[in-house]
């Protein structure tokens, strides 16, 4: 049980990521109704984003410079992809059947991954993204990263300014009534476009933080890593509530404490040594989305918003 603390950890870690990830399909989906399933490659972008910065300044620029930077740039390159696809790509299908935004979603994801994977020749591979230096920093038992100290605070800022905005601010009840009521909104004078886009925008963003989390954990970016993320996220949206916010992020986190707990301890039960490899991380999360799903499909938080046909 020594290890406990490392493993829950871990997996903060991760849940930290997915659920930043899974705000974007939620806030998308509690609006609109639609599973953007080209989030996952917004997420990239920011990423890849974050790294042309590293090639732009000089390469004795310290990395904590860097990372304002980073952030900045990163959510610039999410946000204008996130708000583009949104203007282009689902608007003028916003009356559509549901498979045909559906359709366009995995389009998108497989576009944006070759538009990268043709623009940074070296994206063929994974690309070293810099990281800190030091040892490990000692928190109640658990040994923590300098590098994964970025997303351990960003993501709880990220929610508090969140909920914040979406509680305190006309925008952000303007977002709540769209996504109540798009009609009865636009009688009330709210411009839907506007809080479609922003809705975007933000979920855009935070995909850009986490991004730049994921690059700092794993040390590297590649064009393809959008997808197995994006995926995690979408469980994570659904386990703790698809179209709640604070349900994506609780579900990320127990997501990524699921992966981190059945990776380290499971191996040590006699007789499933082969179940707990890190290989089989990916089976345990989506095995914990068919339960969510077969015992209780609204979630943990359940779903605010309601089902429009």
């Amino acid at each position: 049980m020594n290890e406990l603390p490392q493993q829950l950890a871990n997996g903060l870690i991760l849940g930290a990521m997915y659920g930043l990830i899974a705000i974007g399909y939620t806030m998308v989906y509690g609006i609109v109704q639609l599973i953007n399933f080209a989030h996952g490659e917004i997420f990239m972008i920011g990423g890849f984003g974050a790294f042309t910065i590293t090639l732009w300044m000089p390469s004795s620029t310290p990395l904590l410079a860097l990372i304002p930077m980073m952030l900045i740039f990163g959510i610039i390159c999410s946000v204008l992809v996130g708000v583009a696809a949104e203007r282009f790509a689902y608007r003028p299908l916003r009356g559509a059947p549901r498979l045909a935004p559906l359709i366009t979603a995995i389009g998108l994801s497989l576009f944006l991954q070759q538009a990268v994977w043709f623009w940074y020749p070296d994206a063929k591979k994974d690309i070293t993204f810099p990281q800190f230096s030091g040892d490990a920093i000692g928190i109640l038992g658990a040994n923590i990263n300098r590098n994964d100290l970025f997303i351990l605070i960003a993501a709880p800022l990220c929610m508090i300014a969140l909920g914040w905005f979406v509680n305190k601010t006309r925008a952000g009840r303007g977002m709540q009534a769209t996504a109540q009521d798009p009609d009865t909104a636009k009688l009330m004078g709210i411009n839907t476009d506007r809080i479609i886009v922003m809705a975007f925008a933000i979920g855009a963003a935070f995909a850009a933080v986490a991004a730049i989390g994921y690059a700092l954990h794993f040390g590297q970016v590649g064009f393809k890593m959008g997808f197995l993320m994006g995926l995690k996220a979408f469980t994570a949206a659904v386990l703790g509530g698809i179209g709640n916010i604070y349900g994506a992020m609780l579900g990320g986190i127990v997501l990524g404490l699921v992966e981190a707990l059945s990776t380290g301890y499971i191996d040590q039960i006699p007789g499933l040594e082969q179940f707990g490899a890190q290989s089989w991380a990916n089976v345990w999360a989506f095995a914990l989305l068919i339960l969510f799903l077969l015992f209780r499909p609204q979630g943990m938080l359940g779903e605010r918003v309601a089902d429009r046909a």
